[in-house]
């Protein structure tokens, strides 16, 4: 089957999604809520078969041009006092001496945007408000642009996605919160550091900032642990009261990190979730990424699921071809275990808090075989 895709979402499930799509034949639409391309976000790490699926998009090499190279990380007393540092792996990309790539969200993103761009069509500042699935199209309503039929909707718009809402019903009865919530946004590279990272770790917070794009900047990450908070995603004011009132007394370069805070561009704050669902399809609408199976960022493994369920999810597309209910089948057949080994990573730890030994990390990153679509 070939045919229209509409795929909400550019980000790096949704792109890459659109890519491989695009690749096998369909005709590919991306709607995107953000007026463009979303800025900031954490060093990610494209890691094991993920990186085939670079290098099958030849981008493996313009992703390890952009690598953040950091060389190791410090923890630090409240008063700023070096207390150990580590040259051997660091708290965002793990082992330093690997094949990995660690690469900024956004650089990775520009990147599929990049060759995406060149056979799909994007609309910026829009989303969608309804979608009607008739068993021979979708059609879609959008908040500003006229009404459009496509013959699939793939839903790649995150862990609080509008088309699983839409389609599936409300995100509650999907996700799984994990207890913590983080903040992450740009700052100057204050601390002047050098391929550096470090890290204070308070008594109820921690915070770390890292330097980013060769020094020229820094992200900086605040978070803390609370069951029992909840707190919109979309109210940012609120999300800058609750970490004001927590970070305030912990030290550190907390403060200074709480000003840069409330005038960064690209402020971005959640709970760290996961999402589990019985199937990621209903009719001729489907999910990837985090939309469908968010491993969240404690499993050090979201953005590589994000590529290799976008490479899955088109290839057994192609595969089925005109029986598009076979292909979302398969793709979920195909995927879904290696989905539950990596979300394993975080809420199926060793006993009592131990760290995962890396041998059993990598073995769960490497499970899976790819495909040639």
């Amino acid at each position: 089957m070939t045919g229209s895709v509409l795929v909400s979402g550019a980000s790096v499930a949704g792109i890459a999604t659109a890519y491989w799509l695009g690749r096998h034949g369909y005709s590919v639409t991306v709607v995107e809520r953000h007026p463009g391309l979303r800025r900031g976000g954490q060093a990610i790490d494209v890691r094991g078969p993920a990186l085939e699926v670079l290098q099958r998009m030849a981008l493996r090499a313009a992703a390890d041009h952009v690598r953040t190279r950091i060389r190791g990380s410090s923890v630090v007393d409240r008063d700023g006092n070096e207390l150990s540092r580590d040259t051997e792996s660091t708290p965002t990309g793990g082992l330093i001496a690997n094949p990995d790539i660690e690469l900024l969200r956004d650089d990775l993103v520009e990147l599929l945007y990049d060759t995406a761009k060149l056979t799909t069509e994007f609309i910026f500042d829009d989303s969608i408000t309804a979608l009607r699935d008739d068993g021979t199209s979708v059609t879609v309503t959008f908040e500003q642009a006229d009404e459009r039929r496509f013959d699939l909707v793939i839903g790649a718009d995150g862990l609080h996605s509008n088309v699983r809402r839409l389609v599936f019903g409300p995100e509650e009865q999907f996700i799984e919160p994990l207890g913590t919530h983080a903040a992450i946004f740009t700052v100057p590279n204050f601390l002047e550091l050098d391929y550096w990272q470090t890290w204070h770790y308070g008594d109820h917070t921690m915070a770390g900032v890292y330097s980013a794009r060769n020094n020229t900047e820094a992200r900086a990450m605040v978070g803390f642990m609370d069951p029992d908070l909840r707190i919109d995603y979309r109210d940012t004011n609120a999300q800058f009261v609750e970490l004001e009132k927590r970070m305030a007394d912990d030290g550190w370069v907390r403060p200074q990190l709480l000003e840069y805070m409330r005038s960064a561009p690209d402020f971005y704050f959640d709970e760290m979730s996961q999402i589990k669902m019985d199937s990621w399809s209903k009719g001729r609408v489907a999910l990837v990424g985090d939309a469908g199976y968010c491993c969240s960022p404690l499993s050090g493994q979201g953005t590589s699921v994000a590529l290799l369920g976008a490479y899955m999810l088109a290839g057994e597309l192609k595969a089925a071809g005109e029986d598009y209910e076979l292909g979302f089948a398969n793709y979920h057949k195909e995927f879904n275990d290696y989905v539950k080994r990596n979300q394993w990573l975080v809420v199926d730890n060793i006993p009592g808090g131990a760290p995962i030994p890396q041998e059993v990390f990598e073995r769960i990153v490497n499970s899976i075989i790819l495909k040639d679509y």
